[in-house]
């Protein structure tokens, strides 16, 4: 993959300037170690809104800039996995059975990628199954945060894509994580949702998960052209302020594109503005802290 050398210039939010120019963010200093993880869980109920694009492509920036990156299919479709060219369905082990307690360790689930820095944690259909069967277990809410502690020290991030629910697997993911970012598509019905995500993600800090911190909103499927996208993004500044990224991610068909080729946009067009996006927010996550 490529490796950027430095920032581009001139980017703004959003085509056009209606909201107006932004500084970009420098590129990551190299680390001299790597790990303990920040685990970062990318979650929100509503499906279509671009989570799992975020979370491949994410990670695949975040790789490019030296970092040790895991990323965890947390959504029983598997797309992740898809995304980075694995063949889930066919997989004899994968994160459900480290739900369920298997004498596998968590290192022996995980598999390399084709792209340097990142690894995935593989899902398939079978997580389905983990909701309905971890109701009666102890501690049921941890499963997720057992199955990652031996491994954490191996990464500087660990991506968790979460299923399009609030459901136990979500519970699971945002009790395994440090902070929580939130992909949300630049539409009405979209921004309705966030109050009751903020809301489940408020109840697992006091209740489960004192650490958690809401990191990031991601404002994707932008499309400058049309009004609707930018009073969204403008009423959702509005609610939660700088909680919001400077990045916005603009629809385009490259995304489909590349999922379709198995490979995140950045090896599929490095070129391409999708690209760059994720790229500038992978520096925006590291400049807030939010990921190493």
């Amino acid at each position: 993959m490529p490796l950027l050398t430095r920032a581009p210039a001139g980017e703004r939010r959003a085509a056009g300037g209606n909201l107006g120019p932004v500084t970009d963010f420098a590129i990551p200093q190299p680390l001299t170690s790597h790990g303990p993880a920040r685990v970062v869980a990318l979650c929100n109920q509503k499906g279509g809104v671009g989570k799992t694009t975020t979370s491949v492509n994410l990670a695949a920036a975040l790789a490019e800039y030296g970092r040790r990156v895991l990323l965890v299919d947390f959504d029983p479709q598997g797309a992740a996995s898809a995304g980075l060219g694995i063949a889930s369905h066919d997989l004899v082990t994968t994160v459900y059975d480290l739900l369920m307690g298997s004498d596998v360790p968590t290192k022996d689930v995980i598999l390399p990628t084709s792209y340097e820095n990142l690894d995935v944690l593989p899902a398939n259909i079978d997580l389905s199954a983990a909701e309905v069967q971890l109701v009666g277990e102890v501690a049921r809410e941890s499963a997720l945060a057992r199955a990652l502690r031996p491994i954490e020290d191996d990464y500087d991030v660990v991506l968790i894509d979460c299923q399009p629910s609030l459901g136990l697997l979500t519970v699971n993911a945002l009790v395994a994580a440090h902070g929580v970012v939130i992909p949300l598509a630049s539409e009405y019905f979209a921004m309705r949702g966030v109050a009751l995500l903020v809301d489940t993600i408020k109840k697992v800090q006091d209740r489960l998960n004192p650490r958690l911190t809401m990191d990031a909103i991601v404002p994707t499927m932008y499309d400058a052209r049309t009004l609707h996208s930018q009073e969204v993004v403008e009423r959702v500044r509005e609610a939660f302020g700088d909680r919001v990224t400077d990045t916005m991610i603009h629809r385009t068909v490259k995304f489909p594109d590349a999922t379709v080729a198995a490979e995140p946009i950045l090896s599929f067009a490095p070129a391409h503005a999708g690209s760059e996006s994720y790229r500038r927010l992978a520096r925006e996550l590291v400049a807030r802290g939010a990921v190493a």
